[in-house]
């Protein structure tokens, strides 16, 4: 790999940093042989991606790493929005602080095969903001890689901020090309238009993309159980097709989803066997056929 670019403060016409170099490298330091050690104990490492915001990143990955540890695996979760961390509060963990030594940190459990990290279990109070430059972000991602004690796992769910910026490229370079992307738009066309970037982002740098999640795809009645298409529906169906990347699914908007964020449980500890969480199930298969 190439040492650390000193000029990638604006991307060029090609979608790299504006002294030409490669997406995947530009940026990096030498390999860290305590990270490769640490990601050699992960067998599948999956990125949750979006370049729009809003769109409800942080519970599909909180869901999907719940599956996941619901299906017997071992799963870390690993929050890397710095500016807004929200794994903790969708698995009410608000209050959990990991235990830290000089030379290494463990994640907060949740279970006996889920473990959690984030910076949301280091910042002081709620109201405090993170204020940070992208080496900063750069820093903070790898050490929570590299000193997490993750031990070994089947999986690690990665949760990264919206867009293409520095956390989702701190992230892909340090989990490296062997890291899945399951990227996550709704379904209308305005944030169809930025995940379509987030597709094109993956490919520049070499990590394959496991499929596209149509989030808040119509509305569950909690009378009826009828959906109804609020933002219409098909926008990520129809990426994924113009893109040539898999669909792995729709997530219904439900009250339920809703109501589990806000109280701090996993929807698809309680809600398995509901539409919604039989959708998200669906979405889940592909990511267990890794092995």
């Amino acid at each position: 790999m190439s040492n650390a670019c000193k000029s990638c403060s604006s991307a060029s016409a090609s979608g790299g940093c504006s002294s030409g170099h490669d997406p995947k490298s530009c940026g990096e330091k030498p390999v860290d042989e305590k990270i490769a050690k640490t990601l050699s104990r992960i067998k599948h490492k999956i990125v949750v991606l979006s370049g729009k915001g809003g769109v409800g990143k942080s519970t599909v990955s909180a869901n999907i790493a719940m599956a996941l540890a619901l299906a017997g695996k071992k799963v870390g979760l690993l929050d890397v929005d710095i500016h807004g961390p929200s794994i903790p509060r969708l698995l009410s963990l608000q209050d959990s602080k990991p235990h830290i030594e000089p030379d290494h940190m463990e994640p907060v459990p949740y279970s006996s095969n889920l473990w959690v990290m984030s910076l949301g279990f280091l910042i002081p109070d709620k109201e405090t903001a993170v204020i940070w430059r992208g080496p900063m972000k750069l820093g903070l991602i790898k050490q929570f890689v590299r000193d997490v004690t993750w031990g070994d796992l089947d999986y690690l769910v990665t949760d990264c901020p919206p867009g293409t910026g520095d956390e989702p490229l701190a992230a892909l370079q340090t989990l490296g090309q062997e890291a899945h992307a399951v990227i996550v738009t709704t379904p209308q066309g305005v944030a169809v238009d930025d995940v379509r970037r987030s597709v094109t982002f993956c490919r520049q740098m070499g990590n394959p993309i496991l499929g596209i999640v149509e989030n808040m795809s119509g509305f569950v009645c909690p009378s009826c159980n009828t959906t109804h298409d609020i933002f219409n529906a098909g926008g990520g169906e129809a990426l994924a097709r113009e893109m040539g990347v898999n669909f792995l699914g729709r997530i219904p908007m439900d009250p339920e989803v809703v109501r589990s964020g806000d109280e701090g449980y996993p929807f698809m500890k309680v809600q398995g066997e509901t539409p919604t969480g039989l959708a998200l199930k669906k979405i889940v298969e592909p990511i267990l056929a890794l092995g």
